[in-house]
Formats: structure tokens, C-alpha cells, sequence
């Protein structure tokens, strides 16, 4: 669904109060922005052409850091990234505007909730000095909701002004609910979303963090792979990738490593006569093949889906294993498979240099709109500006690769594996 302009208003608690304490800063206006679509064909066909509100420090804030209060709160799955952001937002909040109230939410949103009897942790500069050096995320996480009243209940009690949820789909849901339960009591709390998904599949934001550095881990198993499958007679290497519903982590994986033969993503439909068949053929000519396929590749075939996790997502069949016995069984004692999967190490490792970089301006841009007043809202990506994306807007849909567009067939143009395999 093409958003139009109405979509991408941000919500704002009022307006801005107080000169800001920062010094020597380029503010940015409220009116500036960043434009969706930057083809001059759907410019001239809309009047009011959707439009992003760029991100960046106010003139003017909406909350006295003097006596202000934040929380952050991390949830879902880990990704590289986390710790860099945690610490880029409490430095900023201390640092550039002198609040010095900051707690973590321990363990997600159960920590907001009193019983699961997570204590907070104070969040102060020397207690995340070093924590971008480690994977994973000082303050844990889970996945799963909990009930909107008890949490907002909390932020209520502890006099949060700012909720800084750092989360993928399932918690922007989440954050934009108590964002709803806050506007529906009345109350002066604005929740801020950091995207945080390493399959990179959040609408309206070009990348999310964490996403280079799984790329790169990824490349490391897809080399494996390759040895492997070069080291044995019909040897096949075989390589897992996360990507429930958006294959762009093994697309990506694929194009950096030109010696992967098959990437096998959610986008596109196979049909597994089709793909065994398309293996012979390259173990006939080649003697080996590497083959990369997204956790979510095949969802379409029967038995695929076997229900759901604790946040309601679809859970599917561990495609993984399912490819390796049916190559197995389709080579048999001709042929030899190595199977790698290398989630769990690629999403708790440390970011990577830009990752890091990344991280820590989205931090930055996320305290710059929270001191503004903004709420409901998500810090993005787009076209090399920060932008501020309206929770609602990004959690419409899923983004996922246009099967028709330039990066599948970049895959295609590198694998040479065939157009469709249906």
C-alpha cells in the first residue's frame, strides 16, 4: 500500500516550551523534510508529495531535562547493535541536555509489568562506558506482550517523561499501544521507538541497525560453506539465514559472496523438485554448489507454517534442517552435505565500526525527539537523512524485496541459479 501524505504526521505532546541548552548546535525546523519517493514521476503526480519530518535537535523542547525522568527498554531478539544504542541515548540524555534520571527496563516489556518483579537499573555514563565493546544488551530481553494498563501504570508511578523502546515490529506495536493508553489518560509521556531488527523488514526505514554487521558474519558462513562443499566429492554447502518474512540478509550475504550458487528467500516461491533438480545440474558441471537460504524461504509450501511464538509471530518449519535431508536423500551416497547455521553467533556479536557509528546517531536523533515532544513515533532511515516515521506507519507492513526490482536481480545476475524454480 503506497502511504500518502496524511500518514507520515507525527504526533507531538504540545508544542515546544523551553529554549534548548545546546550550544553551538545547527537546529533543525520542524517544517524541514525528507521526501519518500525521489522519482520526478511520482513527485509531479502528487500535490503534496509524502514526505518524512527530517530528524535532528529542536530550537525548542517540550521537556525541562532538569526534572526529567527516561526509561529504555530493549526487546525481542538480540541484535548487534543494542548496547551501542543504550549508551548512545543515556549519554546524550546526560551529556547534551542534563537529564540525569535514566533507568533500564529489565528483560523488555516484562520489566514494566510489577509481576514479573524486574527491578530497574539506573542507567548513568559510567555504567554504560563500555558496554558497546560486548554483544547482546545490558538490560536482556524477552518477547511476548503484556498487559498495556500495568505498563503505562509503571511510567505513571516512576514519573517517566520519555519511553525509549528499542524493538522491531511486535515492540513498536507495543509502544505505540502505551502510547494510545498515555494520550487516553492524559498523561505527558512521549514513547520513543529505535528499530531494531536485523532482518532489516520495518517499513519506511531504508536500514536498521545491526543489519551491515549480520551481512558480513553471514559471509563468513557462506565462505565456510563453500570450503566444505569444494573439499568433498558433490559437496553441497549449505547455509541458514535469518529472514522470517524478508530475505534481505541472504540476498545481501549472496552478492557479497559471488561463490553462492542458490539464495532461497520468503519473496520468492520454489518448489523443491524444481531447486534439487537445479543442484544436480551445477554438481554436474561444477562438482559443487553453495546454497543460502533465508529462514523463511518456502513458507508458501505445505506444512510450512506449525504455529506461532510469544509474540503472535508465524512460526514456521526450521527450513534448514528440511533442505538438508531432502538434498541428502535426492544425492545420496553420491553426494555429501554440509549444513551450517550460524544465527545465534551473527545476532550476539559486537557491532561492526558502522554499525556502531549508526547506532549512535540514532540514539542522538531518538533523545532530540523525545526532548521535542514527539511520541508515537519511530527514528528512521532514508535516502541518507534521519527522519522521524510515525509508529503506525511503520508497522503497516513488512518490507520486503520486490522479486522484480534491481536487488533480486542483482542475486540472479550473480548466482546465475534460474529465474523461478516453481
Amino acid at each position: 500500500m503506497t502511504p500518502d501524505a496524511r500518514d507520515f504526521a507525527v504526533t507531538r505532546l504540545g508544542p515546544g516550551r523551553l529554549p534548548s541548552p545546546l550550544k553551538d548546535v545547527p537546529f533543525v525546523d520542524d517544517a524541514a523534510r525528507v521526501l519518500f519517493d525521489a522519482s520526478l514521476e511520482a513527485i509531479r503526480a502528487a500535490g503534496d508529495p509524502p514526505q518524512f519530518e527530517m530528524a535532528g535537535p529542536r530550537a525548542r523542547l517540550h521537556f525541562d531535562p532538569t526534572t526529567l525522568r527516561c526509561g529504555i527498554v530493549t526487546c525481542g531478539g538480540l541484535c548487534p547493535g543494542l548496547n551501542d544504542v543504550i549508551r548512545a541515548v543515556v549519554l546524550a540524555l546526560h551529556y547534551q541536555y542534563g537529564v540525569k534520571g535514566t533507568v533500564g527496563f529489565r528483560y523488555g516489556y516484562e520489566g514494566l509489568s510489577p509481576r514479573h518483579g524486574h527491578a530497574p537499573m539506573e542507567l548513568t555514563p559510567a555504567v554504560v562506558s563500555s558496554i558497546h565493546e560486548h554483544g547482546g544488551t545490558i538490560l536482556a530481553s524477552s518477547r511476548g506482550s503484556q498487559d498495556v494498563g500495568e505498563m503505562t501504570d509503571t511510567l505513571e508511578r516512576m514519573k517517566i517523561g520519555i519511553l525509549f523502546a528499542v524493538g522491531g515490529d511486535g515492540t513498536l506495536k507495543g509502544a505505540h499501544a502505551i502510547a494510545e493508553e498515555a494520550r487516553r489518560r492524559g498523561l505527558d509521556l512521549a514513547v520513543i521507538g529505535i528499530p531494531k531488527t536485523i532482518d532489516n523488514d520495518i517499513s519506511c526505514i531504508q536500514t536498521s541497525f545491526g543489519f551491515q554487521t549480520a551481512v558480513s558474519e553471514a559471509r563468513r558462513a557462506t565462505q565456510a560453506a563453500h570450503a566444505e562443499a569444494k573439499g568433498a566429492r558433490n559437496g553441497v554447502g549449505l547455509v541458514k539465514l535469518m529472514g522470517r518474512d524478508s530475505g534481505f540478509i541472504a540476498a545481501f550475504a549472496t552478492l557479497a559472496d559471488p561463490q553462492v550458487n542458490f539464495c532461497l528467500i520468503p519473496e520468492v516461491p520454489i518448489h523443491l523438485e524444481a531447486l534439487l533438480a537445479a543442484i544436480e545440474r551445477r554438481l554436474e558441471t561444477r562438482g559443487h554448489a553453495v546454497v543460502v537460504a533465508a529462514e523463511g524461504a518456502g513458507m508458501d509450501l505445505p506444512d510450512a507454517v506449525v504455529g506461532k511464538d510469544a509474540s503472535g509471530n508465524v512460526k514456521l518449519r526450521d527450513v534448514g534442517p528440511w533442505l538438508r535431508d531432502a538434498i541428502g536423500k535426492r544425492l545420496g551416497k553420491g553426494g555429501s552435505v554440509k549444513y551450517i547455521d550460524p544465527s545465534y553467533t551473527i545476532r550476539s556479536v559486537p557491532a561492526n565500526p558502522f554499525d556502531a557509528a549508526f547506532c549512535s546517531v540514532l540514539g542522538q536523533n531518538a533523545v532530540h525527539a523525545g526532548m521535542a515532544g514527539c511520541t508515537d513515533m519511530v527514528v528512521g532511515h532514508w535516502r541518507n537523512e534521519f527522519t522521524h516515521v510515525p509508529i503506525p506507519l511503520a508497522v503497516r507492513e513488512r518490507k520486503r524485496i520486490d522479486p522484480c526490482g534491481w536487488l533480486w536481480r542483482a542475486v540472479l545476475a550473480s548466482t546465475g541459479q534460474p529465474a523461478r524454480m516453481e
